[in-house]
């Protein structure tokens, strides 16, 4: 009870003034030192949507790094303890003491490009509640038939559309997390900039050998 009431109060408090957000619907620019990344919110995630508004606006990701980087999977940023971390520094650790309850969709998956929350692994978090702040990029591999036809067989919870296949066959990404990490926007420009990232040399933690920040700004 009690950690529902915090929640209660963090959405009437935070999220309540953001409503126009989702009115005006606009866009968010991440800049790199490897160039640029559009990205759209989904309205279908609503608390997710007006979580992340919340905190570009609050210029809580300007200087976060790209903190685990694991090149065919996805980047994964957000961590607030990255802005002056040191060099070889163990990250991903990093929140706001709050979580984000799932928002799962039949039609937001996890496609190239697609942004989803990160979270802490089911043994600890069975309700698969979603990080505050981190979240990450997917890159991902493309797959085949057989291989999409395997996953349904061996994950009773993912089921396949005819839109989904194409795009996983045709631009991939990394269907084992589906209706597992709540996905809840996309890159609309800039996808080239993941695999400049995914493809960094990085230490024994996917941590990259060279720092890489980022600045992120709501637009039009």
């Amino acid at each position: 009870m009690h950690k529902i009431n915090l929640f209660f109060l963090f959405i009437v408090t935070f999220l309540s003034p953001m409503a126009s957000f989702a009115q005006d619907n606009p866009q968010v620019l991440i800049t790199t030192s490897y160039g640029n990344m559009k990205i759209r919110l989904f309205d279908e995630t609503p608390l997710h949507k007006e979580n992340f508004f919340k905190l570009v606006a609050d210029g809580t990701y300007n200087g976060v790094l790209f903190h685990r980087v694991i090149e065919n999977f996805m980047i994964q940023t957000g961590d607030p303890d990255s802005k002056n971390a040191k060099k070889g520094e163990l990250l991903g650790r990093g929140d706001f003491g709050y979580t984000l309850p799932p928002e799962f969709s039949p039609s937001l998956y996890h496609k190239k490009g697609a942004i989803a929350a990160a979270r802490q692994p089911d043994n600890v978090n069975p309700q698969k509640m979603s990080s505050a702040s981190q979240f990450y990029i997917v890159q991902g591999t493309k797959l085949t038939d057989e291989q999409l036809d395997l996953m349904e067989s061996r994950e009773m919870h993912i089921k396949f559309t005819d839109e989904q296949r194409k795009i996983y066959k045709s631009s991939g990404g990394t269907p084992h997390l589906d209706y597992s990490y709540t996905v809840f926007g996309e890159v609309v420009e800039g996808l080239d900039i993941i695999d400049k990232i995914s493809a960094v040399p990085t230490d024994e933690n996917n941590r990259p050998l060279h720092d890489i920040k980022i600045e992120v700004k709501i637009i039009d």
